[in-house]
Order: structure tokens, then C-alpha cells, then sequence
């Protein structure tokens, strides 16, 4: 069994944060940078996938429903050749970390400012329960999300069985490590530790029941070079066109 975790691509909320409020977090679209980043995810899958030894197998594809993972996901199947896509499933699952009150307020002196007392109550939580079970106001935290993406496991599994199946998830940082986290036994030291893949990264997790698992990373993506992307903060609803297909 070999599974590709991708995160989406850049986004335009990656260039600025005043994306968010323009569009809502489930509606922020990628870069016109960020879709070719998912192309070039697509092709290290497809580069991946013709070299096994056997005939190329079909992959399922999961993708959360939020635009920038829908534009991915459109992103990653154009790049992958005729016949290698198999079905192709939607899941609530795979959506981003709920911030609750901080959703779409990413500046941390902003959520002091509005939320002063909320704000107080989830840094203490922050400092002596950790990160990880620290939950934003109205919002989860990352123990909330590695709980859902463990439901998700439970499809698929149960729609890829054993053997050489295949699958593609496209979905954001929190969720994808957090499926890495509960597919591989973490620990939730493990999960403190780790950072989230980068946009458009592609973490391969390959082996057998009898024989184990392990993930490594499959494709880095290439960054934005840092001055055109500082260059065009403020200014990206002009300098910037999103791309064309919005998938699912």
C-alpha cells in the first residue's frame, strides 16, 4: 500500500493574511504559483508511480473540500497520465484546523485586541497543556483534528485495502500530519516536534501490514523566490491570477 499526502499548493492566503477575510478560509483560492507547485507534485507522483517494477496502479484520490485543496487536487490529476486516477472522493474530514473566534484572524496582537480574555485563556492552555490539546475559543485543537482524520483513516482503509492499493490525499498541514501521526502510531510528542509539510510538499507512506510502514518525502516543492513574494504582499488581488478550475 502506498499512500501520498499532499498539502495544497500556495495560496493567496500564504501572500497575505487580509485573504482570509476577503474570501473566508474555505474560499481562499491557490496562486497561480501554487497550482503549478501542484502540477509539479503531480508529475513527482506519476515520475514515482512509472518507476515500480509493475504496471502503474490506479490511485483513489481524497482531497478536502476547501478551494485551494479542490484546485490542487485538479492540479495533481492533469499532471498524472491517462488511466492512473481511479475514484475520486470529497471529505469534510480533511478540512482545516477550526480556529473558532481566531479564524481568519492569523496575527496573534489582532486576537489579543479583540479577544483579550480568550485569548489570555488559550495562551495558558497553550503553555501548560501544549500545543497540541490546546483548543482556540469555539475552535479544535490538533488533538480535535487528529481525532476526525482518525475517522478518515477508517475509509480509507476500509475502500483501499491491503496489497498495492494506492491513494492521494490533498489536504493542509494540521490534517495531513495528523494522518501521518494516527497511520503510523506517533506519539503526540512526535506531532510537538514535527513542523507542517510545506505547500505542495508530497510525504510518501509505503509498506505492508506484515512488514511495517515508514514515510519519507517525496517531493519538495520549490518556494516562491522571498522578494517576489514580499514584493507582492498587500497587492495580491491585482498582481495575482487565480487559476482557472476549481475541481470537485
Amino acid at each position: 500500500m502506498r499512500i501520498f499526502l499532499v498539502r495544497h499548493g500556495e495560496s493567496l492566503g500564504n501572500i497575505s493574511e487580509s485573504a482570509y477575510r476577503q474570501f473566508g478560509d474555505h474560499n481562499v483560492p491557490l496562486t497561480e504559483w501554487g497550482y503549478r507547485q501542484a502540477l509539479a507534485a503531480g508529475r513527482g507522483i506519476a515520475a514515482y508511480l512509472a518507476a515500480l517494477p509493475d504496471a502503474a496502479p490506479r490511485a483513489s484520490i481524497w482531497y478536502s473540500p476547501y478551494l485551494r485543496t479542490r484546485q490542487t487536487m485538479d492540479a495533481i490529476i492533469e499532471a498524472l497520465p491517462a488511466g492512473t486516477v481511479g475514484e475520486v472522493h470529497e471529505d469534510y474530514l480533511l478540512r482545516e484546523q477550526d480556529f473558532g473566534l481566531f479564524t481568519e484572524i492569523y496575527d496573534r496582537a489582532e486576537q489579543r485586541r479583540k479577544f483579550p480574555e480568550e485569548f489570555e485563556k488559550w495562551a495558558r492552555l497553550r503553555n501548560n497543556s501544549g500545543k497540541f490539546y490546546a483548543r482556540p475559543p469555539d475552535g479544535e485543537s490538533r488533538a480535535d483534528v487528529a481525532q476526525r482524520v482518525r475517522l478518515f483513516l477508517l475509509t480509507v482503509m476500509h475502500d483501499i485495502g491491503g496489497g498495492n492499493d494506492t491513494a492521494i490525499i490533498v489536504g493542509h498541514g494540521v490534517t495531513n500530519r495528523a494522518f501521518e501521526m494516527n497511520f503510523l502510531h506517533h506519539s503526540v510528542e512526535w506531532f510537538e516536534r514535527s513542523d507542517n509539510p510545506g505547500n505542495a510538499d508530497v510525504t510518501l507512506i509505503e509498506g505492508t501490514h506484515a512488514e511495517g510502514y515508514s514515510a519519507t518525502l517525496l517531493h519538495k516543492a520549490d518556494d516562491r523566490n522571498p522578494a517576489e513574494a514580499t514584493d507582492m504582499r498587500g497587492a495580491y488581488g491585482s498582481a495575482l491570477t487565480i487559476a482557472p478550475k476549481t475541481g470537485g
